[in-house]
């Protein structure tokens, strides 16, 4: 049994994750193309956002496995011969906990490992990316307008970097134009975007309303080069991008990239270890709903909407419980809630599954009038 779990566990994953690929490899694909990045950066970037994809699947690909390997047990009638010669519903249970431990390791390894890891490069890839699609903007002898409202033009650059005469116009402002001159500019990389140093030039803001223009010259002037790119220079540190160890000690300086507080962090710690926990749960969901059913010849069709169901009611709880830490992240433990309520309720069916009903004697007997 625990074979077949493992079997359909991965074909259910492989056919989840390259659902969800391809959606977001067509949106990737063509920002890069775009950028006029080639194939090698494309696979780069996919394969650290697969992470990210697996850990989503993971749990709904060990539910559906669950509930194919108990539908054709029961429709097989093994289930009814396995607990004909004795075994109890926890004892038929124990492959489908193991199984669900296995999930569980998986999903916790891509959650709290892996995954941050993951975006850590992924956003570092990024920015190297935007780096590179902003400098290739610097084109001489070409007007360009690499957005909307923005027009750049570069008369010549030279052999050491600097580029001369430049003209910067930006009409994004439905109230006012403002154009930029400059005798020279620099390129100047900063931990945040690149930027523009320009030498000896002129200011020229033309308001609309008006018609008035106003004029003001600069020795130097910072021009900031990330809106010309998307995904450039984001301010702020994503904790997706953190590891589980900093949130859970957060030094100082992470709690002021974050901008969050140190409970805050360490309930996205907290979150990222409970969505192994779910994953553990789900097959056992699934599992002891069709084994309530028992052997019927018009099938568990029932069973399996009904274990659908209590999936999507232990999704809504993990919704209010996210909700509810949100607003007070030091009530760290209602995260936990859902799996812990997921765990109750398999082990309930499981206890149900055990008792000698009667009733699904009668109504096997009512089936078997029927046909």
């Amino acid at each position: 049994m625990l074979s077949q779990l493992m079997m359909l566990f991965g074909f259910f994953a492989l056919v989840l994750v390259l659902v969800y690929w391809v959606n977001s490899a067509v949106q990737l694909f063509d920002q890069l193309v775009a950028d006029g990045q080639n194939l090698s950066v494309f696979l780069e970037l996919t394969m650290l956002t697969l992470p990210s994809l697996i850990r989503l699947v993971l749990p709904l690909a060990a539910f559906a496995a669950a509930l194919y390997v108990t539908n054709r047990l029961s429709a097989d009638s093994e289930l009814t011969v396995m607990r004909a010669t004795g075994f109890s519903p926890f004892r038929l249970a124990r492959p489908v906990l193991v199984f669900g431990l296995v999930a569980g390791l998986l999903t916790g390894a891509l959650t709290v490992v892996i995954d941050p890891i993951a975006q850590a490069r992924l956003a570092a890839r990024q920015s190297e990316i935007a780096r590179t699609a902003t400098a290739r903007l610097l084109q001489e002898g070409q007007f360009m307008s690499p957005i909307s409202g923005i027009t750049l033009y570069i008369r010549d650059i030279t052999s050491e970097g600097e580029l001369r005469d430049l003209l910067i116009s930006d009409t994004r402002s439905p109230d006012e134009s403002i154009t930029y001159t400059a005798a020279s500019a620099y390129l100047v990389e900063t931990a945040a975007a690149p930027q523009l140093v320009m030498i000896d030039g002129l200011v020229q803001v033309l308001r609309r309303g008006t018609n008035r223009l106003s004029t003001t010259r600069f020795e130097d002037f910072a021009y900031d080069l990330a809106p010309l790119t998307q995904g450039a220079g984001e301010g702020r540190l994503r904790t997706q991008q953190v590891s589980t160890l900093d949130l859970f000690f957060p030094t100082p300086e992470l709690l002021a990239a974050t901008d969050r507080s140190a409970a805050r962090l360490a309930s996205e710690a907290h979150d990222r270890i409970a969505a192994a926990l779910l994953a553990t749960a789900a097959p056992l969901i699934g599992f002891a709903t069709l084994l309530l059913g028992g052997f019927s010849r018009f099938g568990v069709w029932r069973q399996i909407l009904g274990a659908i169901g209590l999936i999507i009611v232990i999704q809504a709880l993990e919704s209010v419980a996210t909700s509810m830490l949100r607003s007070n992240p030091t009530q760290w433990l209602l995260i936990y809630l859902p799996g812990a309520a997921a765990f109750a309720i398999a082990s309930i069916e499981l206890v149900l599954a055990g008792r000698p009903a009667r009733r699904g004697i009668g109504r096997r007997r009512r089936e078997e009038r029927l046909a």
